[in-house]
This record gives C-alpha cells, structure tokens and sequence, in this order.
C-alpha cells in the first residue's frame, strides 16, 4: 500500500470547471466530483446560489495537495463558499 493525501473539497457548483483548470495546474491527475447538500455554522444554503454545491476529492502526492489547499486559500475561500480538507490515505 501507499499512503498518499486525499484533498476533500466542497464548493459552489458553478465553480467547477474553473476549479478542474485549477486542479490540472496543481498538478492532479484526477478526481471524483459528486453533488452535496448539507448545512454549516451559519445554517442551510437554500436557493442563495443556483446549481448548490459539489463535492471534489482528488487523491495525490503530498506536494500536489500542499498546491490545491494553496491556490484554493488565495483564490476560493476568501470569496466564495468553499471548504477544504486533507487526509493521508493508504491506496
């Protein structure tokens, strides 16, 4: 087995080509995109945002997802409803 970062992601859904390019450029190879619905501290989203949420997770080296959280800490979560997390997985 190897252990390798599982970078979990959820965005507004209309970002999501943009945030593929952005992937691509880190340096991922792939990844799984499925829709999300749930709530958070400030409470249900319902109908703020047309499209909602999806969910991205991308499984890469250490030094790919360091790159991810990077550009998704200076261009997604200072201006949109984003949320990321990383976790080291064995494959």
């Amino acid at each position: 087995m190897n252990a390798v970062r599982l970078v979990t992601i959820v965005v507004e859904a209309v970002l999501e080509e943009r945030l593929v390019r952005d992937l691509r450029t880190a340096g991922a190879t792939g990844w799984t995109i499925t829709v999300a619905r749930g709530a958070g501290p400030l409470g249900r989203r319902v109908g703020d945002l047309e499209g909602g949420n999806v969910r991205v997770e991308v499984l890469c080296a250490p030094a790919t997802a360091d790159a991810i959280m990077a550009r998704l800490e200076e261009a997604y979560f200072p201006h949109y409803a984003a949320i990321a997390w990383v976790d080291t997985v064995e494959v």
